[in-house]
């Protein structure tokens, strides 16, 4: 696995997402067992990138990495998020970046990781009622003090970016980005990339509709939030599936599937970024790791490059609302 810097970090070209490990979606029963095997797959197969978060369960994925990584922490840059809880009382779901919700945050996870620091600790949304220069202050204590290595950001925008980095160096931003969302393209890669910041796109695959695997909506269980996604909704979902379609065509032509091809391609875009493709299964994680061996000619990166945008927005109305633009 070749690796690459996001900021001043070195980390494996493709890292691994675990938040499908507890429960987000629901794609057939699985263990934290299994869960556990397909991180040390991972890891054997060169992977140094483990991401996970305070919200995740709650805590209970930071408790599975943690199980998953004794023994072998000195292998792996460990990624984090805090601030989708409110530990002052506001409770699970509420944005809170407050300096002092970091402090009791970034010790339970700590704990939970069984860790004493963490690689990369990233605000995991903007908090509007916090200035951003409290919330990066508050984080460079912690570097100061070893607690963390280096500070992230997660679904920011142009300006926040702009105003943490003024404060303390900012290593990478966390936002979407795949075939089917190309938004960070106009303004969020040209001003990370001024700054000398790196990028790690969650949800590389769509949140799975580009693997090719889901032909129907009918596939997902009532309670997989992606029920309530408009991407994976009534003619938005048909139109979607000729994305995949076209990229399809691709994979049958180099003998790869189509996620393999979704992670090819978005390897392409740059040294600065570094996908963590998520899930549970070995014989996935085998697949994704394998994307880094497939070369994309220029007409098949072309091909590509101008596939129809998706139908629908990326979250739903509730999600994008809390998204800092």
């Amino acid at each position: 696995m070749k690796h690459i810097k996001i900021g001043t970090l070195e980390v494996s070209r493709l890292g691994l997402g675990a938040m499908s490990m507890s429960g987000y979606y629901d794609i057939g029963n699985g263990s934290n067992e299994e869960s556990i095997r397909t991180i040390h797959r991972a890891l054997d197969l060169g992977v140094t990138h483990i991401d996970t978060a305070e919200i995740y369960g709650p805590y209970i994925n930071e408790e599975l990495v943690g199980k998953a990584l004794k023994g072998r922490r000195d292998q792996v840059v460990i990624a984090s998020k805090f601030g989708f809880i409110s530990h002052a009382g506001g409770g699970v779901g509420v944005i809170d970046s407050s300096p002092a919700n970091i402090r009791t945050a970034v010790e339970g996870s700590l704990q939970r990781l069984g860790t004493d620091y963490i690689d990369l600790y990233y605000q995991h949304r903007v908090d509007r009622n916090t200035p951003i220069e409290d919330t990066i202050g508050a984080l460079a204590e912690l570097v100061k003090e070893g607690k963390i290595k280096h500070i992230g950001l997660s679904e920011a925008g142009v300006e926040t970016i702009r105003r943490a980095h003024a404060v303390h160096p900012i290593t990478a931003l966390q936002t979407e980005y795949s075939l089917w969302t190309r938004d960070p393209e106009a303004e969020l890669l040209p001003l990370l990339r001024e700054l000398g910041i790196g990028f790690v796109p969650y949800s590389p695959l769509g949140h799975g509709f580009l693997t090719g695997q889901i032909t129907s909506p009918d596939q997902l269980a009532d309670n997989d939030w992606r029920k309530t996604n408009p991407r994976f909704i009534g003619e938005n979902f048909q139109r979607n599936l000729k994305i995949v379609e076209e990229v399809k065509l691709v994979a049958n032509e180099l003998g790869a599937t189509t996620a393999q091809i979704a992670l090819a391609w978005l390897l392409r875009q740059g040294n600065d970024i570094a996908p963590i493709p998520g899930t549970r299964r070995v014989t996935r994680v085998e697949e994704n790791i394998a994307a880094d061996n497939i070369d994309l000619n220029p007409s098949q990166l072309e091909r590509l490059n101008n596939l129809s945008p998706a139908s629908g927005e990326r979250h739903n109305e509730a999600s994008m609302a809390i998204i800092d633009k």
